[in-house]
């Protein structure tokens, strides 16, 4: 779906708004603050779901690349994403704040779809030089909960230059991350996204 942005204010984050999520707390407490990603709400609402679309910037958060601050979508629901331009990585992992159960990763470029599973957290990652805008479904009444990232300064998993994953200690029991492929069209049905 193409959305003109231009007259469209977006809702930012910033780095104050981040710090306490990310690896290197020695960057965090003396880097200034800066905006680091647009969030544009609600473009379109059709059948009880919402349509996003989100622009993260290439940044580095001194070794780690720039993220989403990360959350949890209260009432089971799940997410649609889909690559509008650049790359990205989508982080997921489902557990409790101490103890994770399952943890995988999508590398995903321009056209590629995601699906973020009911009852998973998540993170996107822009690894690469350009800018990554990505668009997403999610249920209309959806709130994201940040505190288990909050909490645990971060999710499980850092992804650090050059390339490299990292567990987060500050979780007790984390599995090994596993790989996935993204999907190449969004499914026509999308009532999966709405909470049962």
């Amino acid at each position: 779906m193409e959305v003109d942005l231009t007259n469209i204010t977006p809702d930012l984050r910033h780095l104050d708004d981040m710090r306490m999520v990310l690896a290197d707390q020695d960057f965090a407490k003396t880097a200034g603050n800066v905006a680091l990603y647009e969030m544009y709400r609600k473009l379109k609402v059709e059948n009880g779901l919402r349509y996003d679309i989100t622009v993260i910037a290439p940044r580095m958060f001194g070794n780690e690349f720039v993220k989403t601050k990360g959350h949890i979508h209260a009432g089971f629901y799940g997410e649609v994403y889909m690559v509008l331009e650049g790359e990205g990585i989508y982080f997921a992992q489902k557990g409790d704040e101490n103890n994770i159960e399952d943890v995988f990763a999508v590398h995903a470029k321009k056209g590629d779809v995601i699906i973020i599973p009911a009852g998973y957290g998540h993170v996107t990652i822009n690894p690469g030089v350009g800018h990554l805008r990505t668009a997403n479904w999610i249920a209309e009444q959806d709130k994201g909960d940040f505190s288990m990232f909050e909490k645990n300064q971060g999710a499980c998993y850092y992804y650090l230059a050059p390339g490299q994953w990292v567990k987060n200690e500050h979780y007790k029991q984390v599995p090994r991350l596993r790989f996935e492929e993204p999907l190449k069209e969004v499914p026509k049905d999308l009532s999966f996204l709405k909470a049962r």
